[in-house]
């Protein structure tokens, strides 16, 4: 529906002092501090899961050597989907406007705008990860207590116990991240490196991660996890829907990503028979997980 002079009478006439509504300030970019960015040129990425090798069997004198073998595992695909929107603007809006409210306030709006659905596609993938609605190449959401391994048995990226934010909850997921293996078993170098919290949360983990002493307790004991320093980049994302839901990004490559097919493009056109301005603005992106290894979470208790 294009804007008209009827939807902006004000805009007319002479004597306002402000326009409210649209001069709000902006988070900064908040997507990039979760997923690993890389650019595509097709239209979807595959990720294709490689099998390992097993431990080494001991070799009897004169027995042949032990043969292994690997095979392809579960293919993470990402499909890029395009996101767009405009506006119309009739030619005598453009004409009669005496504040340019219309037309170059709109402009900024729009890339508020296109900002704003980019932030919650990539929140979205964790406010989904709990939801078996929403599952990736191993038929599984996310964060699942039941991955499956490509030569047998499964794995868990989430606490055995839903817990909230909490010195022991965050401890029990330090714990878990270190005994994560490969998919035969081997253990793996496994660490958190972010974590990611909704807003609410953002002052209970300043309690938990910097206290010198263990916090809510009547105990002298340290905080080992601000003495050992496990969590030194905390994500306060204000995409989370969830209020007690948090997660850990560990350092496993090819965990949460984001692939750039085209970036946002500005353009604008108008119609010959009408005479109405037209302004629109795409991007072509896709968000997703392939190892879950790489994400490590609770919905809360």
């Amino acid at each position: 529906m294009p804007i008209t002079t009827g939807h902006f009478g004000k805009a007319l006439w002479p004597g306002i002092n402000a326009w409210w509504g649209k001069a709000y300030n902006e988070y900064p970019e908040e997507w990039s501090k979760i997923f690993d960015k890389a650019t595509s040129r097709r239209a979807f990425e595959e990720d294709v899961q490689v099998s390992s090798f097993g431990l080494a069997p001991v070799k009897r004198e004169g027995a042949p050597v032990a043969y292994d073998t690997e095979e392809q595992g579960f293919v993470t695909r990402y499909t890029h989907l395009v996101y767009a929107l405009g506006f119309i603007i009739t030619r005598e809006m453009v004409e009669d406007d005496l504040y340019d409210i219309v037309g170059e306030r709109r402009a900024k709006a729009l890339a508020f705008s296109m900002r704003q659905t980019k932030e919650t596609v990539a929140a979205n993938v964790l406010n989904r990860a709990f939801n078996s609605s929403f599952v990736y190449g191993d038929g599984q959401p996310l964060l699942s207590a039941s991955h499956p391994n490509v030569a047998g048995g499964t794995f868990s990226n989430r606490l055995a116990v839903d817990s909230d934010l909490s010195e022991a909850a965050l401890e029990q997921a330090c714990i878990d991240i270190a005994k994560f293996t490969d998919d035969r078993g081997l253990k793996i170098a496994a660490m958190p490196e972010k974590l990611i919290i909704p807003v609410d949360l953002m002052f209970e983990v300043d309690r938990i991660l910097k206290s010198e002493y263990r916090p809510g307790t009547n105990n002298n004991d340290i905080n080992a996890l601000n003495l050992q320093g496990r969590f030194k980049d905390v994500v306060v994302n204000h995409y989370l829907t969830d209020t007690d839901a948090w997660f850990i990004k560990t350092n496993v490559p090819n965990g949460l990503k984001c692939f750039q097919r085209r970036p946002v493009d500005f353009s604008m056109d108008n119609d010959f028979d009408s005479d109405n301005a037209k302004y629109k603005a795409t991007e072509r992106y896709s968000f997703g997980c392939t190892d879950p290894r790489g994400v490590f979470g609770s919905p809360g208790a």
